[in-house]
Protein backbone atom coordinates (compact mmCIF):
# COMPACT_ATOMS: atom_id res chain seq x y z
CA UNK A 1 0.00 0.00 0.00
CA UNK A 2 1.19 3.12 -0.77
CA UNK A 3 -0.27 6.53 0.28
CA UNK A 4 1.42 9.08 -2.42
CA UNK A 5 -1.53 9.78 -3.91
CA UNK A 6 -4.27 11.42 -1.34
CA UNK A 7 -7.28 11.66 -2.81
CA UNK A 8 -11.12 11.33 -1.65
CA UNK A 9 -11.40 7.59 -2.41
CA UNK A 10 -7.89 6.47 -1.16
CA UNK A 11 -8.66 8.53 2.04
CA UNK A 12 -12.42 6.51 2.49
CA UNK A 13 -10.84 3.10 1.61
CA UNK A 14 -8.47 3.44 4.07
CA UNK A 15 -11.39 4.71 6.82
CA UNK A 16 -13.27 1.92 6.22
CA UNK A 17 -10.12 -1.02 6.16
CA UNK A 18 -9.58 -3.60 8.63
CA UNK A 19 -6.88 -6.71 9.32
CA UNK A 20 -3.69 -6.61 7.73
CA UNK A 21 -4.76 -3.25 5.55
CA UNK A 22 -5.54 -1.48 8.67
CA UNK A 23 -2.03 -2.85 10.28
CA UNK A 24 -0.38 -1.40 7.72
CA UNK A 25 -1.66 1.95 7.43
CA UNK A 26 -0.46 2.00 10.91
CA UNK A 27 2.64 0.86 10.67
CA UNK A 28 3.34 3.72 8.09
CA UNK A 29 2.11 5.99 10.19
CA UNK A 30 4.66 5.35 12.51
CA UNK A 31 7.32 5.60 10.40
CA UNK A 32 6.11 8.87 8.86
CA UNK A 33 6.04 10.24 12.38
CA UNK A 34 9.18 9.54 13.33
CA UNK A 35 10.85 10.96 10.45
CA UNK A 36 9.15 13.96 10.46
CA UNK A 37 8.69 15.12 14.03
CA UNK A 38 9.88 12.23 15.95
CA UNK A 39 8.35 10.47 19.39
CA UNK A 40 8.11 13.86 21.31
CA UNK A 41 4.85 14.50 23.14
CA UNK A 42 4.43 18.18 23.92
CA UNK A 43 2.27 19.06 27.11
CA UNK A 44 -0.32 22.19 26.89
CA UNK A 45 -1.55 22.67 30.20
CA UNK A 46 -5.46 23.21 29.63
CA UNK A 47 -6.72 26.26 31.59
CA UNK A 48 -10.74 25.87 31.33
CA UNK A 49 -11.41 29.27 31.94
CA UNK A 50 -14.86 29.97 32.18
CA UNK A 51 -18.06 27.67 30.76
CA UNK A 52 -20.23 30.87 29.74
CA UNK A 53 -20.95 30.47 26.37
CA UNK A 54 -22.73 33.15 23.91
CA UNK A 55 -23.48 30.36 21.26
CA UNK A 56 -25.74 27.26 21.86
CA UNK A 57 -24.60 24.63 19.75
CA UNK A 58 -26.59 21.65 19.51
CA UNK A 59 -23.77 19.50 20.85
CA UNK A 60 -22.26 21.16 23.43
CA UNK A 61 -22.74 20.51 27.20
CA UNK A 62 -21.92 24.08 28.08
CA UNK A 63 -24.59 25.54 25.70
CA UNK A 64 -26.09 28.78 26.23
CA UNK A 65 -29.47 26.84 26.75
CA UNK A 66 -28.33 24.46 29.16
CA UNK A 67 -29.56 25.87 31.97
CA UNK A 68 -28.29 23.26 34.35
CA UNK A 69 -25.20 24.20 34.56
CA UNK A 70 -23.43 25.92 37.42
CA UNK A 71 -21.83 28.85 35.27
CA UNK A 72 -18.40 29.91 36.52
CA UNK A 73 -15.23 32.42 35.65
CA UNK A 74 -11.64 31.33 37.38
CA UNK A 75 -10.76 34.55 39.68
CA UNK A 76 -7.29 36.08 38.33
CA UNK A 77 -5.45 34.62 41.02
CA UNK A 78 -6.76 31.08 40.15
CA UNK A 79 -5.56 31.52 36.50
CA UNK A 80 -2.25 32.77 37.02
CA UNK A 81 -1.68 29.96 39.78
CA UNK A 82 -2.38 27.17 37.17
CA UNK A 83 -0.12 28.87 35.07
CA UNK A 84 2.78 28.61 37.48
CA UNK A 85 1.92 25.31 38.43
CA UNK A 86 2.70 24.49 34.63
CA UNK A 87 6.01 26.38 34.71
CA UNK A 88 7.43 24.19 37.98
CA UNK A 89 6.44 21.41 35.85
CA UNK A 90 8.69 22.52 33.01
CA UNK A 91 5.37 22.89 30.53
CA UNK A 92 6.56 24.49 27.11
CA UNK A 93 3.06 26.25 26.97
CA UNK A 94 -0.60 26.43 27.87
CA UNK A 95 -4.18 26.43 26.55
CA UNK A 96 -6.31 28.91 27.57
CA UNK A 97 -10.23 27.82 26.88
CA UNK A 98 -13.76 28.69 27.13
CA UNK A 99 -16.60 29.51 26.08
CA UNK A 100 -17.18 31.86 23.02
CA UNK A 101 -17.57 35.53 24.12
CA UNK A 102 -16.62 38.54 22.36
CA UNK A 103 -18.11 41.23 24.56
CA UNK A 104 -15.66 44.05 25.66
CA UNK A 105 -15.63 43.46 29.39
CA UNK A 106 -14.30 39.48 27.86
CA UNK A 107 -11.58 40.90 25.60
CA UNK A 108 -9.94 43.32 27.82
CA UNK A 109 -10.16 40.14 30.28
CA UNK A 110 -8.29 37.58 28.06
CA UNK A 111 -5.62 40.80 27.56
CA UNK A 112 -4.80 40.83 30.99
CA UNK A 113 -4.63 37.58 31.57
CA UNK A 114 -2.24 36.83 28.94
CA UNK A 115 -0.24 39.99 30.02
CA UNK A 116 -0.18 38.48 33.75
CA UNK A 117 1.16 35.15 32.79
CA UNK A 118 3.63 36.20 30.51
CA UNK A 119 5.49 38.43 32.92
CA UNK A 120 4.75 35.51 35.86
CA UNK A 121 6.41 33.22 34.09
CA UNK A 122 9.09 35.10 32.41
CA UNK A 123 7.58 34.64 28.40
CA UNK A 124 8.70 30.79 28.78
CA UNK A 125 5.28 29.96 28.28
CA UNK A 126 3.64 29.59 24.60
CA UNK A 127 0.06 30.20 24.87
CA UNK A 128 -2.98 28.67 22.63
CA UNK A 129 -6.53 30.34 22.52
CA UNK A 130 -9.35 28.73 22.04
CA UNK A 131 -12.02 31.08 22.56
CA UNK A 132 -14.18 31.23 19.57
CA UNK A 133 -14.58 33.56 16.76
CA UNK A 134 -13.12 36.82 16.79
CA UNK A 135 -12.25 40.76 15.08
CA UNK A 136 -9.50 40.98 13.99
CA UNK A 137 -8.43 43.72 16.16
CA UNK A 138 -9.27 41.34 19.22
CA UNK A 139 -6.59 38.96 17.65
CA UNK A 140 -4.21 41.21 17.49
CA UNK A 141 -4.90 42.85 21.29
CA UNK A 142 -4.36 39.63 22.16
CA UNK A 143 -1.59 38.65 20.66
CA UNK A 144 0.11 41.72 21.49
CA UNK A 145 -0.17 40.18 24.86
CA UNK A 146 1.31 37.20 24.98
CA UNK A 147 -0.87 34.71 22.08
CA UNK A 148 0.65 32.31 20.08
CA UNK A 149 -1.48 29.97 18.81
CA UNK A 150 -4.84 29.72 18.64
CA UNK A 151 -7.60 26.59 18.34
CA UNK A 152 -10.92 27.05 16.14
CA UNK A 153 -12.77 23.35 15.24
CA UNK A 154 -14.69 23.56 12.71
CA UNK A 155 -16.39 20.82 13.88
CA UNK A 156 -17.27 19.88 10.41
CA UNK A 157 -16.82 20.91 6.83
CA UNK A 158 -19.69 19.86 5.28
CA UNK A 159 -22.06 23.19 5.03
CA UNK A 160 -25.20 21.05 5.27
CA UNK A 161 -24.08 19.06 8.44
CA UNK A 162 -22.91 22.27 10.15
CA UNK A 163 -26.33 23.34 9.80
CA UNK A 164 -27.44 20.55 11.32
CA UNK A 165 -25.16 20.79 14.09
CA UNK A 166 -26.07 24.44 15.03
CA UNK A 167 -29.10 27.05 15.38
CA UNK A 168 -30.16 28.34 12.09
CA UNK A 169 -29.18 31.70 12.95
CA UNK A 170 -26.15 34.52 11.99
CA UNK A 171 -24.06 33.51 15.57
CA UNK A 172 -23.65 30.06 14.05
CA UNK A 173 -23.04 30.42 10.53
CA UNK A 174 -20.69 28.20 8.44
CA UNK A 175 -19.36 30.76 6.31
CA UNK A 176 -18.41 33.28 9.19
CA UNK A 177 -17.00 29.86 10.92
CA UNK A 178 -14.69 29.71 7.67
CA UNK A 179 -14.07 33.27 7.48
CA UNK A 180 -13.19 33.36 11.38
CA UNK A 181 -10.19 30.65 10.79
CA UNK A 182 -8.53 32.47 7.76
CA UNK A 183 -8.67 35.46 9.72
CA UNK A 184 -6.35 33.82 12.52
CA UNK A 185 -3.95 32.46 9.54
CA UNK A 186 -4.01 35.88 8.13
CA UNK A 187 -2.68 37.61 11.72
CA UNK A 188 0.02 35.18 12.11
CA UNK A 189 -1.22 33.13 14.61
CA UNK A 190 -0.20 29.01 14.28
CA UNK A 191 -3.22 28.32 13.46
CA UNK A 192 -5.58 25.05 14.91
CA UNK A 193 -8.94 23.04 13.81
CA UNK A 194 -10.58 20.12 13.93
CA UNK A 195 -13.43 17.42 13.69
CA UNK A 196 -15.53 15.75 15.59
CA UNK A 197 -15.87 12.11 14.40
CA UNK A 198 -18.43 9.87 14.65
CA UNK A 199 -21.94 12.38 14.67
CA UNK A 200 -25.26 11.64 13.79
CA UNK A 201 -26.12 12.04 10.29
CA UNK A 202 -22.18 11.80 9.06
CA UNK A 203 -20.51 9.44 6.58
CA UNK A 204 -17.26 8.59 5.85
CA UNK A 205 -17.46 10.26 2.83
CA UNK A 206 -18.26 13.65 5.35
CA UNK A 207 -14.82 12.30 7.04
CA UNK A 208 -12.74 12.08 4.18
CA UNK A 209 -13.44 15.30 3.48
CA UNK A 210 -12.72 16.63 6.66
CA UNK A 211 -9.12 15.98 5.97
CA UNK A 212 -8.97 16.79 2.69
CA UNK A 213 -10.23 20.36 4.11
CA UNK A 214 -7.44 20.23 7.09
CA UNK A 215 -4.84 19.91 4.40
CA UNK A 216 -6.27 22.51 1.96
CA UNK A 217 -6.77 24.91 4.89
CA UNK A 218 -3.00 24.94 5.93
CA UNK A 219 -3.84 23.78 8.96
CA UNK A 220 -0.75 23.74 11.58
CA UNK A 221 -2.37 21.89 14.33
CA UNK A 222 -5.11 19.63 14.42
CA UNK A 223 -7.20 18.80 17.62
CA UNK A 224 -10.44 15.77 16.87
CA UNK A 225 -11.72 13.22 18.32
CA UNK A 226 -14.90 11.10 18.99
CA UNK A 227 -18.09 12.64 19.13
CA UNK A 228 -19.94 11.65 22.65
CA UNK A 229 -23.55 12.52 23.14
CA UNK A 230 -24.18 14.79 26.14
CA UNK A 231 -27.88 14.56 27.65
CA UNK A 232 -28.42 17.92 27.99
CA UNK A 233 -28.23 18.66 24.72
CA UNK A 234 -30.97 18.48 21.49
CA UNK A 235 -28.45 16.07 19.72
CA UNK A 236 -28.62 13.60 22.08
CA UNK A 237 -32.25 12.32 20.88
CA UNK A 238 -30.40 10.95 18.02
CA UNK A 239 -28.01 8.68 19.89
CA UNK A 240 -29.46 5.79 18.46
CA UNK A 241 -27.74 7.15 14.88
CA UNK A 242 -24.34 6.51 16.52
CA UNK A 243 -22.02 3.83 16.01
CA UNK A 244 -20.66 1.33 18.77
CA UNK A 245 -18.07 3.56 20.99
CA UNK A 246 -15.18 1.18 20.01
CA UNK A 247 -16.61 1.87 15.99
CA UNK A 248 -16.28 5.57 16.36
CA UNK A 249 -12.97 4.93 18.87
CA UNK A 250 -11.24 3.27 15.70
CA UNK A 251 -12.61 5.72 13.32
CA UNK A 252 -10.57 8.38 15.40
CA UNK A 253 -7.45 6.94 15.14
CA UNK A 254 -7.84 6.72 11.49
CA UNK A 255 -8.58 9.90 11.06
CA UNK A 256 -5.31 10.38 13.31
CA UNK A 257 -3.15 8.37 10.99
CA UNK A 258 -4.27 9.45 7.76
CA UNK A 259 -3.73 13.15 8.79
CA UNK A 260 -0.35 12.43 9.88
CA UNK A 261 0.52 11.05 6.89
CA UNK A 262 -1.21 13.44 4.47
CA UNK A 263 0.98 16.44 6.57
CA UNK A 264 3.74 14.95 8.42
CA UNK A 265 4.93 18.06 10.17
CA UNK A 266 1.49 19.27 11.52
CA UNK A 267 0.91 19.09 15.32
CA UNK A 268 -2.04 16.66 16.40
CA UNK A 269 -3.30 16.18 19.90
CA UNK A 270 -4.24 13.45 21.39
CA UNK A 271 -7.93 14.01 22.39
CA UNK A 272 -9.85 13.92 26.00
CA UNK A 273 -12.59 12.43 24.41
CA UNK A 274 -10.11 9.29 22.60
CA UNK A 275 -9.49 8.55 26.17
CA UNK A 276 -13.45 8.80 27.34
CA UNK A 277 -13.83 6.08 24.64
CA UNK A 278 -10.88 3.85 25.81
CA UNK A 279 -8.71 3.83 28.85
CA UNK A 280 -5.61 3.97 27.11
CA UNK A 281 -7.01 6.78 24.22
CA UNK A 282 -4.70 9.15 24.23
CA UNK A 283 -1.75 6.86 24.32
CA UNK A 284 -2.98 4.98 21.26
CA UNK A 285 -3.65 8.01 19.60
CA UNK A 286 0.55 8.45 20.16
CA UNK A 287 1.38 5.60 18.68
CA UNK A 288 -0.94 6.21 14.95
CA UNK A 289 0.63 9.82 14.81
CA UNK A 290 -0.37 12.28 17.73
CA UNK A 291 2.38 14.33 19.39
CA UNK A 292 0.47 16.62 21.72
CA UNK A 293 -1.02 16.33 25.05
CA UNK A 294 -3.01 18.35 27.35
CA UNK A 295 -3.38 17.71 30.51
CA UNK A 296 -5.95 19.81 32.67
CA UNK A 297 -4.95 22.33 35.09
CA UNK A 298 -8.35 23.65 35.97
CA UNK A 299 -8.88 23.53 39.89
CA UNK A 300 -10.89 20.43 40.85
CA UNK A 301 -13.76 22.37 41.49
CA UNK A 302 -14.30 23.64 38.29
CA UNK A 303 -13.90 20.50 36.45
CA UNK A 304 -17.26 19.13 36.41
CA UNK A 305 -18.72 22.77 35.18
CA UNK A 306 -16.85 22.56 32.15
CA UNK A 307 -18.07 18.50 30.49
CA UNK A 308 -18.70 19.33 26.90
CA UNK A 309 -19.36 15.68 26.33
CA UNK A 310 -20.38 12.99 28.87
CA UNK A 311 -17.95 10.38 31.25
CA UNK A 312 -15.11 13.68 30.85
CA UNK A 313 -12.11 11.79 32.39
CA UNK A 314 -9.85 13.45 35.16
CA UNK A 315 -12.63 15.64 36.91
CA UNK A 316 -11.44 14.49 40.10
CA UNK A 317 -7.60 13.69 40.00
CA UNK A 318 -5.26 16.17 41.27
CA UNK A 319 -2.89 17.84 38.52
CA UNK A 320 0.27 16.02 40.33
CA UNK A 321 -1.15 12.75 40.38
CA UNK A 322 -2.22 13.09 36.63
CA UNK A 323 1.00 14.11 35.69
CA UNK A 324 2.77 11.15 37.45
CA UNK A 325 0.28 8.46 35.87
CA UNK A 326 0.51 10.73 32.22
CA UNK A 327 4.21 10.41 31.81
CA UNK A 328 4.29 6.77 32.45
CA UNK A 329 1.65 6.07 30.25
CA UNK A 330 3.39 7.80 27.59
CA UNK A 331 6.74 6.67 28.09
CA UNK A 332 4.49 3.12 27.46
CA UNK A 333 3.60 3.88 24.51
CA UNK A 334 6.94 4.57 22.79
CA UNK A 335 7.14 8.48 23.18
CA UNK A 336 8.96 11.12 25.63
CA UNK A 337 7.61 13.48 27.16
CA UNK A 338 9.51 17.04 25.63
CA UNK A 339 9.89 19.04 29.17
CA UNK A 340 10.56 22.78 28.62
CA UNK A 341 9.84 23.14 25.18
CA UNK A 342 7.18 25.25 22.72
CA UNK A 343 6.59 22.27 20.67
CA UNK A 344 5.96 24.98 17.63
CA UNK A 345 4.11 23.58 14.56
CA UNK A 346 7.14 23.00 11.88
CA UNK A 347 4.56 23.51 9.59
CA UNK A 348 3.28 26.63 10.69
CA UNK A 349 6.95 28.09 9.95
CA UNK A 350 7.12 26.56 6.22
CA UNK A 351 3.56 27.66 5.70
CA UNK A 352 4.74 31.53 6.61
CA UNK A 353 7.95 30.90 4.86
CA UNK A 354 5.78 30.43 1.62
CA UNK A 355 3.15 33.39 2.47
CA UNK A 356 6.46 35.93 3.02
CA UNK A 357 7.83 34.64 -0.27
CA UNK A 358 11.24 34.13 1.57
Amino acid sequence: MTLEIINKETITKLLLSRGAELEELYRQVQQVKQEAVGNKVYYRGLIEYSNRCAKNCFYCGVRRGNRNVKRYTLADEEVIEAALLAHRNNFGSLVLQAGERNDKIFVEKIAFLLSQIRDATRGELHVTLSLGEQTAETLKLWQQNGAHRYLLRIETSNRDLYQKMHPDDPLHSFDKRLDALKLLQDCGYQTGTGVMIGLPFQTIGHLADDLLFIKNQNIDMVGMGPYIAHEATPLYKYRHLLLPADERFELSMKMVALLRIMMPDINIAATTAMQTLHPQGRERALTVGANVIMPNLTPLKYREGYQLYANKPNLHEETESQLANLKVSIESAGCQVALGEWGDSQHYYSRRQNVNGE
